[in-house]
């Protein structure tokens, strides 16, 4: 089954925390069944099911609607509409947790938040729950709220139908998108805008979905979002969006990387990176328009790839902002938090709670750092961006880690795949031996991987970049070598 198009449509009753309506799944079988199977959260009410038209029947448990079907169901394309209502699960700990968050902001206006990067969008309305399948026609949604309050989605705003006592908001997306992005946000917002020049001239609108009680704070929040933009876009390329547009929404949880519709949730919480102010929440979810959004991998084991390197671009920003050495303090730094106990990649088809571990973000953006260190800035820049930017491994193309270790490989010229087993697929370190061969004389080896790597090494000479295999070479110095002093590599180090 290849999902091309949903369509949600749902009424918000704010009161009663429910919802109510129907969703449209258009896809594609590649052979004939007479099984179908959707996933939805067992919190609500089914109602009816329709396929290509016609009521069927259907089994709706364990969080799964299953429709057998009284005959079989040609190849081809094909539609269910299902349509329920009822109370969706409620957040705990958002985002953290997943579901909806119904609260309301200071002066009482009522404010609703959803999200789903764990559950997935069946969460809320009944999908394909898997990263292997977004839908390449994207999703229309019309969800209807109280008048007076507004609704932020992804993609375009197409219309907003008033009635009497609701408004209805029509959002459609022109690309593909995950399913975890389909949410929406509710609030008493005032809309403040720019127009964003991209790295390619396209000019795109820039919105930042502000309650009403924090719009004096508006304008300046986008000057940062439109410098972490062009900051984003130096590395990554173009921002993937240009034909929707690039925004946040103000939520009552810290934040979420949704798509062309950012969660933002860190309340202006401004930090300081070269003299400027810096949101860190705000620049780490937009760096998954690109990480997570654009390059989606196709398995949740392989979900470092949205994480790891976002947070390796995180760096990236107090690089440009701070200098070099600011940089290799930062993941100094960023070291000390890596626990090291599981293998960032666990194997293939886990499910998203085993993959989703800490060291996910922070031994995968470590990793990238090394991977920079070892291949040189002069292929490992370009060779990002192109990656990031490759048809071949973007929107409607999904990725795993063997994708990204054998295109840094053929970027190189190199065998990366010992670096990536060593650093991704287990949780040992790059052992170093330093053993003292005679006065001043010390021969210095690594252990456990299977390729030459450059070193630096500082002897009483000085700090010397050196390519080091098992076999080992023989240094000459009047004092003890210091092997890799700016912590390039998470190493052990042996010294006899």
């Amino acid at each position: 089954m290849d999902v091309r198009h949903y369509t949600i449509s749902l009424n918000v009753d704010i009161a009663q925390k429910t919802i109510n309506g129907f969703a449209i799944i258009d896809f594609i079988l590649s052979q004939p069944t007479n099984v179908l199977l959707f996933d939805l959260v067992d919190s609500f009410n089914v109602m009816n099911v329709f396929v290509n038209g016609k009521k069927a029947a259907f089994n709706y448990h364990n969080n799964a609607i299953t429709i057998n079907l009284p005959a079989s169901l040609p190849a081809g394309k094909a539609s269910v509409k299902v349509e329920y209502n009822g109370k969706p699960h409620v957040a705990i700990r958002p985002p953290w947790d997943d579901g909806f968050t119904w609260t309301t902001d200071s002066s009482g206006n009522p404010w609703v938040a959803v999200t789903a990067e764990a559950a997935g969008g069946k969460l809320y309305f009944p999908c394909k729950d898997h990263p292997s399948d977004e839908p390449d026609e994207g999703v229309d949604m019309f969800i209807t709220v109280p008048k007076g309050l507004v609704v932020a989605g992804p993609g375009l705003l197409q219309k907003v139908e008033n009635k009497k006592s609701t408004s209805t908001y029509h959002w459609k997306t022109n690309y593909t998108i995950n399913n975890y992005s389909v949410v929406f946000n509710i609030g008493k917002y005032k809309v403040a805008r720019r127009t964003y020049t991209t790295i390619n001239g396209n000019k795109v609108p820039m919105e930042f979905y502000v309650l009403e009680e924090h719009a004096d704070k508006a304008e300046h929040h986008l000057e940062l979002f439109e410098m972490f933009a062009h900051q984003e876009e130096k590395y990554f390329g173009e921002y993937p969006w240009a034909k929707e547009k690039m925004a946040i929404a103000e939520t009552p949880h810290l934040g979420m990387e949704h798509q062309s519709m950012n969660a933002y949730g860190n309340k202006f919480r401004y930090t300081k990176i070269g003299g400027q102010d810096y949101d860190w929440l705000m620049h780490h979810e937009f760096g998954h328009e690109w990480w997570g959004n654009k390059i989606t991998a196709k398995d949740w084991a392989d979900y470092w790839i949205h994480e790891g390197i976002c947070s390796f671009g995180d760096a990236l920003y107090t690089r440009d902002m701070e200098g070099e050495q600011a940089y290799i303090n930062y993941f100094k730094k960023s070291s000390l938090g890596i626990k090291n106990d599981k293998p960032v990649v666990n194997g293939k088809d886990v499910d998203e709670e085993a993959a989703y571990i800490s060291d996910i973000y922070s031994k995968g953006a470590f990793f990238m750092h090394t991977l920079r260190y070892v291949i040189g800035d002069s292929i490992f820049f370009p060779a990002l961006k192109q990656f990031a930017t490759d048809p071949k491994y973007t929107y409607n193309n999904l990725v795993c880690t063997d994708d990204v270790e054998q295109f840094f490989s053929h970027a190189s010229t190199t065998n990366l795949k010992p670096l990536f087993d060593l650093y991704l697929r287990t949780t040992q370190k790059l052992e170093v031996h330093v053993l003292r061969t005679g006065v001043n004389k010390y021969l210095v080896q690594i252990l456990n991987i299977d390729m030459p790597l450059p070193l630096d090494i500082v002897t009483d000479a000085g700090n010397k970049k050196m390519v080091i295999n098992k076999k080992g070479i023989e240094i000459m110095s009047n004092m003890l070598p210091q092997i890799d002093p700016d912590m390039y590599y998470l190493k052990k180090l042996i010294i006899e």
